[in-house]
């Protein structure tokens, strides 16, 4: 019978700039409407603010993941870049170096030097790249696709509470709004369990937990410092 095993880890680039994303667009947005209609301003300005909170979000997110996941592939680069040359200039010590790692793994000397011979002759910077410093295709740094990744889920979790605004009247907004966004939040808290193999409930608690508590100072803030508009 054919063994299959289904690993999680390849998703790990894209579901945690994904999760960040949504996560933020839902909390900050409601955060913030929230905080405007405490202070009893109309729908209007609620809806405008909302929305101006989408766009700035989302542009935020892109930018803030792609400096930042671009500074690691620099990196990442320029590790690779290092090793290269070593390589080339002392390919014997290189392969001592691959040795070592694997005998510290649990092999024999002579099996640990048989593999780095063989893994060297394959593809020797792939090699030292991956068991030296730790740099795979899967975890590799993407920096467009981390920024696309959040602006997109950015965008998709703020609009959740905008749509509320439209839903709820003005005399039940703050409530609802503020309970869909938990269910929102909660439901994004399953789905990233899900996606990425982990306990439900921790993840579902975490994600609703520092929701409400963001809602509820941002709501606080509004009541007591807001005026109407």
């Amino acid at each position: 019978m054919r063994h299959s095993e289904r690993h999680r880890t390849h998703r790990t680039g894209w579901l945690r700039a994904a999760v960040l994303g949504a996560n933020d667009g839902i909390v900050s947005t409601a955060s913030l409407v929230l905080g405007i209609a405490a202070t009893g301003a109309s729908t209007k300005v609620i809806l405008v603010t909302g929305i101006a909170s989408l766009v700035a979000g989302a542009m935020s997110m892109a930018a803030g993941e792609y400096v930042s996941v671009s500074s690691q592939a620099d990196t990442e680069g320029a590790d690779l870049n290092r090793e290269k040359a070593e390589l080339a200039e002392n390919p014997v010590q290189e392969h001592a170096e691959l040795m070592a790692i694997y005998v510290k793994r649990g092999l024999d000397e002579t099996l640990a030097s048989s593999v780095a011979t063989q893994l060297m002759a394959h593809d020797a910077l792939a090699a030292h790249a991956r068991d030296e410093l730790g740099i795979s295709d899967t975890l590799a740094a993407k920096p467009i696709q981390a920024a696309l990744a959040s602006a997109g889920t950015f965008a998709a979790g703020a609009l959740l509470p905008l749509l509320m605004v439209f839903i709820f009247p003005p005399t039940a907004l703050m409530w609802g709004l503020a309970g869909s966004s938990l269910f929102f939040l909660a439901l994004l808290g399953f789905i990233a369990a899900r996606a990425g193999g982990s306990p439900v409930l921790v993840s579902v608690t975490r994600v609703t937990f520092w929701g409400a508590l963001a809602m509820g100072l941002t709501a606080g803030v509004g009541a007591i410092f807001g005026v109407a508009a």
